[in-house]
């Protein structure tokens, strides 16, 4: 590939080798990639990218990763929803879900960064991996790192959903449970990490690993036809998925391989860790940590180590955030289920009440195309609705049972569907 300059600090403008390192050394900015854009254009096109492998290293131009990846084959292209029977329920006209609930394998947007993470680790010469995660990340560590025979460490706090602990477990990785929350586990595993050296894909490796989170807008991007949304609603939680996703609109704009302007970009947070969203409404710079208290374990970061950067991006867009409490969270994955079949995790519901709030405040106009980012899949945090919705109907084997059943619910039906006009008109 040859496009990849080195690392630069997005503060100062340090510059240093590609190397394990995401600190900056002179003023402790983070570090990021720096390409070589004039190269890169000379050489990609939308037909070049339409060649490509159908995973997400198709964009292989813009990652940052030397020679044929052997890491992620199958990870990447996930479907974008035409939403309409949501866009109706929601009152708008265009609406997507970029539906990431189905990455392979894990079912998250994680299974973008960690392979970009993991392929970078080997090229550096690590054998020992290892992640600090609320869930997702832990599931989608484990598993590339089986596949390509990495020795696995993975750190998480003690009180997740089990199915996401047996999503890590199942592969068999070192798995370390921390008590506290993701913020403790954070700070043991910097501690860890340069003790013992390890590839840290959230750590060490971040310049390489949040690059991966490019891959979702660029997709957005092809599967509109080479067009970009004009609103775009994104998680937050520790803060790498946003401003990757704002740089990607721009490398897209920048090398001539989409129509349209920059989208606005709207940053969603659960109300009970919600710091980004808190200062966003303030006006301030300044990100106060909270101690996380949701449903949405997901993304219950209180102290998001990119943070700032998030409303950077928010505020240089146009766009807003919002906050969901955990029954808007909960009526927005019963809504997405009801209205598009997705079952999304409390994330997706996160960023769903967002949209429904900030359409409803006017900030995302009725009639312009909207993309809704779904990073996480429902079935590994079944604790979180599994208290709101039917649990079924118990019969005999006889038909005259079914019968009086079927009358029964069929009048619950009607009687339902004279409320809903009663309350729409």
């Amino acid at each position: 590939m040859g496009h990849v300059i080195g690392l630069r600090c997005h503060e100062c403008g340090s510059k240093y080798e590609q190397q394990a390192v995401h600190v900056c050394e002179e003023c402790f900015g983070p570090l990021e990639v720096e390409y070589d854009y004039d190269a890169i254009k000379r050489t990609l096109t939308r037909e070049r990218i339409e060649s490509g492998p159908a995973n997400l290293w198709r964009y292989r131009d813009l990652l940052p990763v030397e020679g044929e990846p052997a890491i992620g084959p199958h990870s990447g292209l996930t479907p974008l929803v035409r939403a309409d029977r949501l866009a109706r329920q929601l009152g708008v006209r265009e609406l997507y879900v970029k539906d990431d609930s189905v990455n392979h394998p894990t079912f998250s947007y994680k299974d973008r960064v960690v392979p970009v993470a993991l392929a970078k680790a080997v090229e550096l010469g690590f054998t020992t991996v290892a992640c600090a995660s609320t869930g997702n990340l832990a599931n989608s560590v484990s598993a590339h790192a089986t596949k390509a025979g990495l020795d696995c460490y993975i750190f998480i706090p003690d009180n997740l959903e089990r199915g996401k602990v047996l999503g890590s477990a199942i592969y068999a990785p070192k798995l370390v449970a921390v008590r506290g929350n993701y913020d403790d586990v954070n700070r043991l595993c910097s501690e860890i990490a340069d003790k013992y050296g390890w590839a840290f894909v959230n750590i060490n490796l971040r310049p390489y690993y949040t690059e991966g989170a490019k891959t979702y807008a660029y997709e957005i991007a092809e599967q509109l036809g080479w067009r970009l949304p004009q609103h775009v609603v994104v998680p937050t939680a520790g803060g790498t998925i946003l401003p990757k996703l704002a740089l990607a609109f721009d490398e897209l704009l920048e090398l001539g391989l989409v129509e349209g302007e920059r989208p606005k970009i709207y940053t969603a947070q659960a109300a009970g860790s919600a710091p980004v969203v808190t200062a966003l409404h303030a006006g301030s710079d300044t990100i106060t940590p909270v101690k996380p208290d949701t449903i949405a374990k997901s993304i219950a970061i209180g102290d998001p180590a990119d943070g700032f950067y998030v409303l950077e991006a928010v505020r240089r867009s146009g766009g807003w955030g919002e906050a969901a409490s955990d029954p808007e969270i909960v009526e927005a994955i019963k809504l997405l289920a009801r209205s598009e079949g997705i079952f999304t995790e409390p994330a997706g519901g996160v960023t769903l009440a967002a949209t429904r709030k900030l359409i409803e405040q006017g900030r995302i106009p009725a009639d312009e195309s909207i993309a809704v980012c779904i990073t996480g899949n429902g079935y590994k945090t079944v604790e979180a609705v599994a208290d709101e919705v039917e649990k079924g109907h118990v019969i005999d084997a006889r038909l005259a049972d079914f019968d009086d059943l079927h009358r029964g619910l069929n009048s619950r039906e009607s009687q339902e569907k004279v409320a809903e006009k009663t309350i729409a008109s």
